[in-house]
């Protein structure tokens, strides 16, 4: 019996995930998604670069390709990782130039995307000014480039501490050299990486206010199918496709776009998950209480800690709303 009100509770919370996507514009989005992530790409390397010279990283362009694109198919980020390592090696001047600037602002549009295509998974309106929106983008840009910066600067000197460290304390120089090989360890780095990211743009780059349950199943199931979709995308170009005959020399960007395409629908399905089980929530404890009796402002509705009515935004102005629409 509960094993059928799993299934049942499952099936409520994914059909209601994908109908809203589905009729919300999701596909249109997730193109959106796509190829605004493509469009600064290059822009946020550009001027990560340039900010991460000013703070001494040297080997900044290098660590975020690998951070970047290691959980990425090999057929597809292998061309686009030469194209971008030309690109780095070309000089640009100082940190404040004007392309350093605009590429700052172009790096931004593909956050703007996230949160835009976020504010429509999660159902919630932009409450924020424009200039509100736009500087956060902005300052999330220069927090992932320092964080890369830092990574970068961490990668040359904990491996001369290890060396060091090897030549003080010989009996542990076999394990000590094996911490060195970062190779064994970067699929890793680059996984926390992702997930990290995916919390942190669901917590704070959407309208509204959610808490840490409410956002790991969506980024739980990103991670599992980008994986999946990413092993079948490249089972598939390696197999099937005919791309570089269809498309001539533009096969490799309209294979990075199929793939971030695929990846933004992936995303935006996690947050549409997550926005259901919310609903879902509410919708639960709406009924018992109407069932009990206990109005939402109760002293024994609250004893339990938050309300979970208002972990959904957009049911907070109003806990008595229809939920079931």
């Amino acid at each position: 019996m509960r094993k059928t009100a799993w299934y049942s509770l499952a099936y409520t919370v994914l059909s209601d995930a994908y109908n809203h996507f589905h009729e919300d514009d999701g596909w249109a989005m997730a193109s959106h998604v796509a190829l605004s992530g493509l469009l600064a790409l290059f822009p946020f390397l550009i001027f990560g670069t340039a900010l991460a010279g000013f703070l001494g990283a040297s080997t900044f362009s290098s660590t975020s390709i690998h951070l970047l694109f290691d959980a990425w198919p090999a057929d597809i980020a292998d061309p686009l990782q030469a194209e971008i390592q030309r690109v780095l090696e070309i000089p640009r001047g100082g940190l404040l130039t004007v392309s350093v600037l605009a590429a700052a602002y172009f790096a931004s549009n593909g956050v703007e995307a996230l949160r835009i295509s976020l504010n429509r998974a999660y159902r919630v309106s932009e409450t924020r000014a424009w200039y509100v929106t736009r500087l956060a983008s902005l300052g999330y840009i220069v927090v992932v480039v320092v964080v890369f910066a830092a990574i970068s600067i961490l990668l040359v000197a904990i491996p001369i501490a290890l060396r060091f460290a090897g030549t003080r304390f010989p009996q542990l120089q076999e394990w000590l050299g094996g911490l060195i090989n970062y190779s064994t360890y970067g699929i890793y780095g680059t996984v926390a990486i992702v997930v990290i990211g995916l919390i942190a743009s669901h917590k704070w780059l959407p309208a509204g206010s959610r808490r840490l349950v409410d956002i790991l199943p969506g980024a739980l199931l990103t991670i599992v199918f980008w994986a999946g979709g990413a092993f079948a995308f490249a089972s598939y170009l390696s197999t099937f496709a005919t791309y570089a005959a269809t498309y001539a020399g533009l096969a490799s960007v309209m294979i990075v776009l199929v793939f971030l395409y695929m990846v933004g629908v992936i995303f935006m399905l996690g947050a549409e998950v997550n926005a259901a089980l919310m609903k879902y929530r509410v919708y639960s404890v709406v009924t018992h209480r109407l069932r009990t009796g206990e109005m939402p402002g109760d002293e024994k509705a609250g004893a339990g800690g938050d309300d979970p009515i208002d972990s959904v935004p957009s049911l907070q102005a109003n806990k008595t709303a229809d939920i079931g629409r």
